[in-house]
């Protein structure tokens, strides 16, 4: 009984400590979120505060991040991500899911090759290759104007989309080929299954890849930034906001740098809560495949 006690409250103690290290690690976890939400919302400018909690509030640095004007136009950043970013995971999600449907259900030569170096190659950072798909590009003509670097953009995320169709194949894995077999001899073709069969089936791994190639052309800043050059105009959000950072716009821009990463933050967080479901649900297949 004396064991059994010591034994409970050994326990106790135990969970009282992973709780407690788990608070820890929350609070410095939501810390910088938190600093991000108040600033965004201080009434004082400028860059350097020796102080968190702001002495006044606003909304006005929401709303001259999106009045905009100027060189610095925090509204057109937005909607010339927005354009790249749905063309993007449009383009992606239809790469992948062929892709990786092929792979996991057609065996022809060269298959196991094709997987071994599609994950070789995974292996290796994008901006290895940037500036050879850079000159690429420049060669094709596609650097002369905003509009045609922004298709640039959407070409380079949607082509290399293709390397990323490893967790899709292994959720297609998880789909029972009796299935097929049974579309098979009531005559259907291999497109047949795949568009009313297998398709209807994968809505958990088609919303993780629009999830995941959406919120590519959010956060890159690297890539797009060797294709976009200096032409504010068409920047991405990543771009921009970096930009307001910079020392000739740091003191006047501060505090809206901070109301943009909020607004860019929005979208984001909304499509994740919404398709978290069937983002559990793809991750889930593909482990099980």
């Amino acid at each position: 009984m004396i064991k059994m006690n010591s034994m409970r409250t050994r326990r106790r103690l135990t969970n009282t400590l992973v709780h407690l290290l788990l608070t820890v690690l929350g609070f410095v976890w939501v810390l910088p979120i938190f600093f991000v939400i108040l600033t965004s919302f201080r009434a004082e400018g400028g860059s350097s505060k020796s102080y968190i909690w702001p002495k006044g509030f606003t909304l006005d640095n929401y709303k001259n991040v999106l009045s905009g004007g100027g060189s610095l136009d925090f509204s057109r950043w937005f909607i010339n991500t927005l354009i790249v970013a749905v063309f993007s995971c449009l383009l992606s999600a239809i790469f992948v899911l062929c892709v990786s449907y092929v792979m996991s259900r057609l065996r022809f030569r060269m298959r196991k090759k094709y997987l071994n170096i599609a994950l070789i190659l995974g292996m290796f950072p994008g901006f290895m290759s940037m500036i050879a798909v850079y000159y690429i590009i420049k060669g094709l003509g596609m650097l002369e104007a905003g509009p045609t670097k922004l298709l640039a953009l959407v070409i380079v995320y949607a082509g290399g989309a293709g390397l990323g169709f490893y967790i899709a194949k292994g959720f297609f894995d998880t789909i029972p080929r009796t299935i097929d077999e049974a579309a098979y001899i009531d005559g259907a073709t291999k497109l047949d299954v795949f568009r009313k069969i297998t398709i209807p089936l994968s809505k958990p791994i088609i919303v993780y890849t629009l999830l995941t190639s959406f919120m590519g052309p959010w956060v890159d800043y690297i890539f797009a930034k060797v294709i976009l050059g200096n032409d504010r105009a068409y920047y991405t959000v990543a771009i921009g906001l970096w930009t307001m950072l910079e020392k000739e716009f740091i003191e006047y821009y501060y505090t809206q740098f901070f109301a943009g990463c909020i607004l860019i933050s929005i979208p984001i967080a909304a499509l994740f809560l919404f398709t978290q479901k069937f983002y559990v649900e793809s991750v889930s297949g593909a482990v099980k495949g």
